[in-house]
Formats: structure tokens, sequence, C-alpha cells
């Protein structure tokens, strides 16, 4: 018997509580092992248009539905007896007749009403005086009006559904579009927006459809179901998009990179590509990297997920930072441990050089940033070198003797390091990067890298270094607009050239379209990187609608808590669990202010020191962590003057290039945080706020 495992099933057991799970999973493992063992009472839905949904009971509220066609087991919903027989009888599981894909649809004449009005209605306070309605209101035109039956149909509008799409207007589209399959609801959303239909090819195996393997997966044993199950929140891992399954199996003639905004899904192309190098190379060997250790292992949770828990795939994949692998790397090539020395101690090293040297007209800011930005990065090692280093569009221009000045204190910092026998991180990659770049064998056959946008110069040398010379060897998977941590630079100036292997992601799953709306405000429509390749955010969709975010700007930190505690608990109230809500701050400094707010919430929690997440604890940490992270629920909290952007930062800075660049990527922090969120968002400060929030409201 084969099994199926449904989108819409992870969803809905997302939404149980924790006990109520657990007692799904055991019975799709029943399921799964002996569909015909005695203990399973099968119900058939008899008001149900779909004579193939029946019924599984796993206590005595809660029911599997199921959808059994032939040799097939479909676990298509699970639910509470009665919301679970609605939503049977309101749907049907059926092949497309023109694209051929298997899909979920809500039966026409089962749907009492479909708003014809905006999703979204203004709200209005009360006024002083009546507000006369128009006398002349001119109707909207049709948004379709121009598409035949045939032309909706080629996109995956079910036929009960051709006569409302026909009718649809600009305004009331959105609410329709939820009852749509998603591939009919964003081919019509880009035809609007561009006026270019796009059909789906048929596919001899409705199986096979891309727009079926979005939705459905077939599962190959118990194991596989219970990987499934156990990350329902990650569903978006298992089951693929269509544009993003064409990126992970297309072959590659050189490096490629996936970008696109939050919640498009470029990590999940990432361990997709990875799944897909394994599965065709038995003798592969694969490094699955990213810039931070809690990064790395999300991804090895979420690899386990994919790969069902399969030993003979997971074993040949190694999974680190992009520091760490450096650090394993050294340890077996030099047979020692590398000693990393700490910002601290490197700008003790930098001040005392330019003392002992006598360069006195440069600020300390300056001399700081010129070590990490420029002679660090490039691993500049002498006067010449110096010279000649591209600066990355500092706006600073150093004169021959400012130059040499600079290099007697950056001379004797090397040599300060050297004599410590201290590497700093930038000299660690070198290191490795020296050893493997005239080395034909390489400790990888493939190298997949999430969060790309973070690669420095000695990371990405470091990776071309241990990569082999094979066309598909390197995928990056990244977003331009989320780098928070790098300057920009040119890749192709070392040697990694994604032109024409660059796609970017447009349809996001992760956030509603009102956050992802409210998010992108932060960044520009368009963002062009050194090499000149554009990432173009325009035309982004989120496929499902939300609530609109809330901003407060307080009078004061005592308001704010009131605000942000009352908003958690309505989220309590509604069923979130604390595990899918997250606070985050800007810097270590603001976090006894969302602790405060968690407490006055009754608000279980923890912080990234104090333990790993569990079921009934809340996520309290500053935005640099929210990276990687998704929760049901986000507050951004303490979003002050002075705080966002970091005024340290800003008074660190050693031209007006790195103040844009830090005023940029302080709006970029801001921008990751805020899209942690997938169905509610909350942002607050005390006035008169972030200069950013301006742009929110």
């Amino acid at each position: 018997m084969t099994t199926i495992l449904a989108d819409s099933f992870t969803s809905s057991l997302a939404k149980l509580a924790n006990d109520e799970q657990k007692q799904a999973k055991l019975t799709a493992f029943d399921l799964q092992a002996n569909p015909d063992q005695p203990g399973l009472q099968f119900h058939r839905i008899d008001k149900s248009k779909d004579p193939n949904f029946w019924s599984v009971r796993v206590n005595r509220d809660l029911r599997i539905i199921i959808h059994k066609t032939g040799d097939s087991v479909m676990l298509a919903y699970v639910d509470h007896h009665d919301d679970a027989y609605k939503w049977a009888e309101r749907r049907r599981i059926e092949t497309h007749p023109s694209t051929g894909a298997i899909q979920i649809v809500e039966v026409r004449e089962r749907v009492e009403e479909v708003a014809l009005q905006p999703a979204i209605q203004p709200v209005q306070a009360d006024l002083p005086f009546e507000v006369a309605p128009d006398k002349e209101s001119i109707p909207a035109p049709p948004l379709f009006a121009k598409l035949t039956p045939d032309h909706l149909l080629s996109v995956g509008v079910p036929q009960d559904w051709l006569a409302d799409v026909a009718e649809a207007t600009e305004d009331s589209f959105f609410a329709l579009a939820s009852h749509l399959p998603q591939e009919a609801g964003e081919a019509l959303l880009e035809y609007a927006a561009t006026g270019i239909l796009k059909p789906a090819e048929p596919v001899e195996d409705p199986l096979e459809h891309p727009d079926t393997m979005r939705r459905f997966r077939v599962l190959e044993g118990l194991d596989e179901l219970q990987a499934a199950l156990d990350a329902p929140f990650e569903k978006w891992a298992v089951f693929l998009h269509p544009l993003q399954r064409g990126v992970v199996e297309r072959d590659y003639s050189g490096p490629a990179r996936v970008a696109g905004s939050a919640g498009t899904g470029k990590t999940v192309v990432a361990l997709h590509r990875v799944m897909r190098i394994l599965r065709l190379d038995p003798d592969a060997r694969v490094l699955l990297t990213t810039f931070s250790d809690p990064l790395a292992d999300a991804l090895k949770r979420k690899l386990a997920v994919l790969s069902g828990g399969r030993d003979d795939l997971e074993g040949r994949v190694t999974v680190a930072s992009f520091r760490r692998i450096a650090e394993e790397l050294f340890g077996l090539t030099a047979g020692r441990k590398a000693h990393i020395a700490d910002r601290e101690t490197v700008r003790g090293l930098i001040e005392r050089a330019a003392n002992d040297a006598g360069v006195h007209g440069f600020s300390p800011r300056f001399l700081i940033s010129e070590w990490e930005n420029v002679i660090d990065a490039w691993r500049i090692d002498s006067a010449d070198a110096y010279a000649e280093v591209p600066r990355m569009g500092r706006k600073n221009r150093l004169g021959q003797k400012q130059r040499e000045a600079l290099w007697q204190v950056f001379s004797r910092v090397r040599e300060a390091l050297r004599q410590k026998a201290l590497f700093t991180p930038a000299s660690l990659f070198q290191a490795v990067t020296s050893t493997y770049a005239s080395r034909a064998e390489k400790p990888f056959t493939h190298i997949v890298v999430d969060e790309a946008q973070d690669l420095g110069v000695p990371e990405l040398r470091f990776l071309g270094a241990i990569a082999p010379d094979s066309p598909d060897a390197l995928f990056f998977a990244g977003d331009i607009g989320q780098r928070i941590f790098q300057q920009p630079f040119s890749w192709k100036g070392l040697g990694i050239d994604v032109r024409g292997r660059s796609f970017t992601l447009k349809v996001n799953y992760r956030t509603s379209q009102q956050i992802r709306q409210m998010a992108d405000r932060l960044l520009p429509k368009t963002i062009r990187d050194v090499d000149g390749l554009e990432d173009d955010r325009r035309g982004a969709v989120s496929v499902f609608e939300g609530i609109e975010p809330t901003v407060v700007i307080a009078d004061d930190e005592a308001a704010e808590r009131d605000a942000a505690a009352a908003f958690i608990r309505a989220l309590l109230e509604d069923g979130i669990p604390p595990d899918q809500i997250a606070i985050f701050v800007r810097s270590p400094a603001e976090v006894p202010r969302a602790r405060a707010i968690a407490e006055a919430a009754a608000l279980p929690y923890r912080t990234v020191s104090s333990g790993k997440a569990s079921d009934d604890t809340a996520l309290v940490g500053i935005m640099h962590l929210a990276k990687g992270l998704e929760f049901r629920t986000v507050l951004v909290v303490a979003c002050d003057e002075g705080v966002l952007p970091l005024a340290a930062r800003v008074a660190d800075v050693a031209d007006e290039f790195e103040l844009d660049e830090v005023i940029a990527t302080e709006r970029q922090l801001l921008y990751v945080a805020a899209t942690r969120a997938r169905d509610r968002l909350f942002l607050s400060s005390v006035k008169p706020g972030s200069e950013f929030l301006e742009d929110l409201i």
C-alpha cells in the first residue's frame, strides 16, 4: 500500500494540542504499518461530494480524514470530529483536467459566500461628522476579463470556480484566491501584476506533477512518516514549490546561486539540493555550511526531516559553520588547534601598535575599521599590497605617506599576533585556503552554502579553495537584503562567478501578505551587488492573507510593556503555544525590557543561554539570533531612537561609506527580525521611536 502525506494534514496537525498531536501521530503510524488492523475504525463521510473520503478514529473526539483510492491511502486532515467532517464535506481531491496536477479543491456549492470586498478593510475612527457615500460609485472592472475559460483552466483553476474568477475585481481577488489551489492563485496574481499568463505544462503521471509535489509527498516507510510529522511547522521543508524544484534539479556549468526575500524558501532549496546530490551520486561527500553554529544545528535538524533519518544519506553530509569547518580542517592538516584572538585583544594590539609607531593622525575607530575591513579581510602582507587592495567603496582615499604610516601600525599588529601564535578568523581561513588551494584532492565533492550573503572575503576564498574544480561543486543560497555582518565585495573578483546562474524566488509561503508588505518597506525595491547582479524584489507575493501588524510607539517603557503584554495574553488565549512566540531586541542592553514584557504577560520564556527549545517556552533574544528561525508570532520591542540604528555602531564608523553601510545593515537587521513571523507581528518603541518605524506606519 502507498501512503501519501498532504500538506493540509501537517498544517492541521500543528494546530492541535501537544497530547492530541501525539495521539494523531500514533494513529497515522498504525495506518502506515497496517491499515487493515481491526483496531482502526473507518467511517465513510456520507455528506462529502468525494466518495473516497473516510474518517479514522483517534480518540473519542479526534478524527483523521483519509482519502482512499485503489491501493493508496492519503493522510489529508486531522481535527476534532465536527470540524474534521466539515472540512471533508467542503472538499474533493481530484486530478485537474487541464494541468494533470492533483488538487484539494473546495466544492463551490458548499462555500456559502465568497466575499467580494477587500480582504482587509481600513479602520475608521469615530468622527464628529457623517461621511457621505459616493453617489456615483463606479464598479471596478473584472481583473481577468481578457482571459477565456481555457486560459483559466490552463493555470489550474477548478471548473466550478471559473465564473467567480471571471467576475473577480482587484479588490475582491485576494478573498477569492484563498479558496483556489495555490498554483492557480499565484498564476493569476502574476498575470494581474505583469499581464503575462504562464500556463502549467501537463505531466503524464499526476504524482510527478510539480504542483502535486508541492502539496503531497509519497512516503516510503515509517521512518520517513515520523520525520515528516515530527516537524509539522517545518512542512515547507517537505513540500517543494515548483519554482524551487526547478532550481534544485537543474545541472549547472559553474557556481550557482539562489536569492529571494525572506520566506521564499532559499534554505529549503539548499537542503533539497543536498539531498539531490546524495541520491544521484553515491560517492558524494557534501559540506552544508552557514555562518553560525546555531544555524548549522538547525540545518542538521531540517536535513533529518528530508532524509527520513536515513543514515546512509546523512552520513555523507558534514553540517558545520564556516569557522567550525575551517578549524576542523586546520586541525587535520596542521596537527594542532588554532587559537583565535578575540576582538578586544586585537583592538588592544592596534592601539599599542599605533602608539609604538608614533601614528596619531587617525582615530581609533578608523584604525580598527581599516584593519577589519581591509588589512585582515584581504590578508594584506606588504605595503605594496596595501596600495593595490580594492577598498570596497570606502570614501577615504589614502595617499602614499598615509599608507606608509598606517602600514607601520598594521605590520606590528600582524607580527604581534604571530609571536603570540594567535589567529584571527580571517587568518585561520587564509591558512586553510593556502593548504588546499594547490591540492588536487579536496575534502568534499560538493559545497552548499546557506545565508551566503554573510560570506566575507576570507570565507569565500576558503570555500573556493576546498571545493573541487567541477561545474556544480558550489551552490549558494542567500538574500542581499538580509546581509547584516559583511561589507559588500566582488565575488567575481575572487573567482566565484555566478552570473547567468543566479535565480530569484518570488513566492513567499512562510510570511503573511500583510507582514511581508510591511517588512518590504524597509528595503529598496531592487538591490544590486558589486558584480551587477540585481535582486528585484518587485512582484514578490505571499500565498496567504493574515492580520495587519501592530506598531506601538509608547510614552514610556511601562506603557510599552503593558501594550506588549496585552498582545501576548491575547495570543495565548487564541491557543498559540509559547514556543511559537519570540521577543527580539536590538542588543543585550535591551534584553531586560523583553524579559519584563514576558513576565508581565506570564509567558514562560528562555534565552539562548538558558536552554534549548521546548514546547512551553518562548524565545527572548537579540535580533542577530533571529536569522534562520521562524515563529507564528514575533514581537520586536525597544526599537527606540539611538537603539535602532544602534548609536554605538554609528559612532564607530570611519567614513561616509561605512555610515551608509551601518544604516543599511541596521535596516536589514530589523527586516530579518520582522520576517521571522508567520502570522502576527508586533513592533514597539518609546517615543520618539526609531527612524525606521516611520517607514512602517
